[in-house]
């Protein structure tokens, strides 16, 4: 059975140097995670992806040869669709064109020298609109590119500000997937809400264990209350790590906010179930999959690893394993992936 992961990143060394600084700025307490703990050493259980160490990551993100497919033969995935990680939308906006762009080139040759095993999403330069719906336009329709990924917030706000209009209007008329993904919180978030512990509790706190999930999950929320779906029908929204913490409050939603509340044209559940694809990421326990299944359908799952930043332990064996129809797997495993993504 073809496996095909969608959330799988690669790193731009020319957006990373010019980045640095204003990451370090934005988000100091990024430097505390491996200070005391060093992901990989110690991990109990081997069946499963566990989270690799910053430095074995960001090496393993800047290659895309011989080594990463090895990594991928010998965990039973056939492709990956690649996206990078990092925060352009940090940098000044004329510089953030011209590294996004000079970053889809390289993805896109990335794709093309081995069509079979790897395909991409593109890195916008979102604090320019007019520019990254152009940007997305050439990604999609001259570098073959499959949609767009965002790390996080677009600027200081979500992606229902109106200022971002122009590139949701563009993902809804070239019908191409727009890849929600965790990003920093905002920094008065992060100082409240997760600070004030030990550096490397903190830190994983702020990022991986909680912070980076509930950031990405408020911006789909955002988007279902502020109608960005009604207005844009096209638009399909790929939200990681099993839906980002939203699917599990669904309902919930939906009760404390009905339609005469939200003034939107179909209920909250009708309209994620709709425009929302969920992939677990790298989170391969059996319960989660067991909800998203009985809430989504298997139409609606994709499959992620996260790699890098995870390692590739059980990810074929997860979906081998899982108790349901051949049908539903082949769905997850490619399907939905290849329809979606026209791959």
């Amino acid at each position: 059975m073809k496996l095909i992961c969608v959330e799988e990143h690669v790193l731009d060394p020319a957006m990373g140097v010019a980045t640095q600084a204003l990451v370090q700025a934005e988000a100091p307490y990024l430097s505390g995670w491996g200070s005391r703990v060093i992901d990989g050493v110690q991990v109990a259980d081997l069946s499963r992806p566990h989270v690799v160490a910053p430095s074995e990551s960001a090496r393993k993100a800047l290659e895309t040869g011989t080594s990463r497919l090895a990594d991928m033969d010998a965990a039973g995935i056939s492709m990956q669709v690649l996206s990078y990680g990092g925060f352009p939308q940090l940098l000044p906006a004329s510089q953030a064109i011209e590294l996004c762009r000079a970053a889809n080139d390289q993805l896109a040759v990335t794709a093309q020298a081995q069509p079979d095993r790897f395909s991409g999403f593109a890195t916008l330069p979102w604090q320019a609109p007019e520019a990254a719906a152009r940007e997305l336009e050439r990604a999609v329709t001259e570098l073959g590119l499959k949609g767009a990924l965002i790390n996080g917030r677009p600027g200081d706000t979500f992606l229902d500000d109106a200022g971002y209009a122009p590139i949701l209007a563009a993902h809804n008329e070239l019908k191409v997937a727009l890849y929600v993904h965790p990003g920093l919180p905002l920094p008065a978030v992060q100082t409240s809400y997760y600070g004030g512990f030990e550096r490397e509790l903190s830190a994983r706190l702020s990022m991986f264990a909680w912070g980076w999930h509930n950031e990405a999950g408020i911006q789909v929320v955002r988007m279902l209350l502020a109608g960005v779906f009604d207005q844009y029908p096209h638009l399909q929204v790929i939200s990681g790590h099993w839906g980002e913490m939203v699917p599990f409050f669904l309902q919930r939603l939906e009760d404390a906010i009905p339609q005469d509340a939200s003034g939107l044209q179909r209920p909250i559940g009708q309209t994620y179930r709709e425009h929302v694809y969920v992939s677990p990421s790298g989170m391969l326990t059996l319960p989660h999959f067991q909800f998203i299944h009985a809430l989504m359908g298997a139409e609606r799952i994709l499959y992620s690893i996260d790699y890098p930043y995870q390692s590739l332990d059980g990810a074929r064996a997860f979906l081998e394993s899982l108790p349901i129809t051949e049908a539903d797997k082949a769905l997850i495993a490619h399907g939905n992936a290849e329809r979606l993504l026209g791959l």
